[in-house]
């Protein structure tokens, strides 16, 4: 919530922290899949450890790597790294990709891992979308005040999280 709050005044802000979180949960299932095959079943009480280390790996590099390629907007791009980094969209991706990679019977290819990355950060863009065109109109004047902006967010999420529970069951 936090993250969407502080990318909903700017559909360019949206996108580029969409998309930041995006690449962390794509680059972060490519850890994940390397956790799989080295990381024994009896030490998985360790794989919070080290997914939180891939992440911050993952972050190190990617500040790195804008400082490098856009010097110049890089001021202005780090706070939506940071913000991104340890989201947990990006933490969630991991053990939820931890977890169907249990259920199958053989160890799937790299291209699983990282194509679930990609449809939870896919995932993350389209509910922020919907997150966001929703806040806008639950921040209005026509909201009583003692229920704008966050309260009505939050009433806002429960049904919609109710909403999209029963479309699963």
């Amino acid at each position: 919530m936090s993250t969407l709050f502080i990318s909903a005044d700017s559909r360019k802000k949206l996108l580029l922290t969409s998309c930041i979180i995006t690449v962390f949960t794509s680059l972060g299932a490519v850890f994940a899949c390397f956790a799989d095959r080295v990381i024994p079943r009896s030490m998985e009480y360790g794989l919070p450890l080290y997914y939180s280390v891939s992440v911050g790996i993952l972050y190190i590099l990617l500040l790195f790597g804008v400082y490098m390629t856009k010097r110049k907007h890089f001021a202005e791009i780090k706070k939506y790294i940071h913000v991104s980094a340890f989201n947990c969209a990006v933490m969630g991706t991991l053990f939820t990709i931890n977890g169907k990679t249990q259920m199958l019977e053989s160890q799937p290819a790299l291209s699983y891992y990282i194509l679930s990355g990609l449809e939870a950060g896919l995932g993350f863009v389209t509910a922020s979308l919907v997150l966001v065109s929703a806040y806008r109109k639950l921040s209005s004047e026509k909201v009583p005040a003692s229920f704008r902006g966050f309260p009505a967010m939050l009433i806002y999420l429960g049904i919609i999280s109710m909403a999209v529970y029963s479309l699963g069951v």
